[in-house]
């Protein structure tokens, strides 16, 4: 059985200074290839909590793509969405009796409003497929929920549908 040893060379060093080299090179690799192995293990478990928005004791997230609410002192989130669509960018109306949030159903990014005790999400847009209306692009979707307005009646959410620039 023949064994391969790899020899790493620093011109002008001795042979223990390169052994001391490829040792630590060595380490290194076997500590880096342990630690990939640990983070995969992990990522497969965890998932990213995000977009969370509040009103009163009652927060909403979105997790995994769907959107739940839980206490703000914690406790069991409840699943209000259930879509196989992302339902991202939640808020509270000022009453905290709704929620709007942006929807990506059926290729379209659109703007939804749901009871904050659940049901049926209600459509409040209807816009075309945008050549960059992807979740992931770095600008964001279109129809963007940002807030609604003091009174409650209106949701205020940013569009690229009258946008002269696809970029914008």
């Amino acid at each position: 059985m023949k064994s391969v040893i790899f020899y790493i060379f620093v011109p002008g060093q001795d042979f223990t200074h390169n052994y001391i080299i490829m040792k630590k090179f060595f380490l290194f690799a076997f500590f880096f290839a342990m630690l990939s192995h640990f983070n995969v293990s992990a990522n497969d478990v965890a998932r990213l909590m995000r977009f969370p928005a509040s009103h009163g004791e009652q927060l909403v997230f979105t997790y995994a793509g769907d959107l739940y609410t839980v206490d703000s002192e914690g406790g069991m989130a409840r699943k209000l969405t259930s879509h196989n669509g992302y339902e991202i960018f939640p808020r509270f109306s000022p009453d905290g009796s709704q929620i709007a949030f942006t929807g990506q159903y059926d290729g379209n990014t659109e703007v939804f409003v749901i009871p904050a005790a659940g049901g049926s999400p209600r459509r409040l847009t209807y816009t075309a497929t945008l050549s960059r209306d992807n979740v992931s692009d770095r600008m964001g979707p279109n129809n963007i929920v940002m807030d609604w307005t003091p009174d409650g009646k209106y949701v205020t959410y940013r569009s690229r549908k009258q946008s002269f620039n696809s970029f914008i």
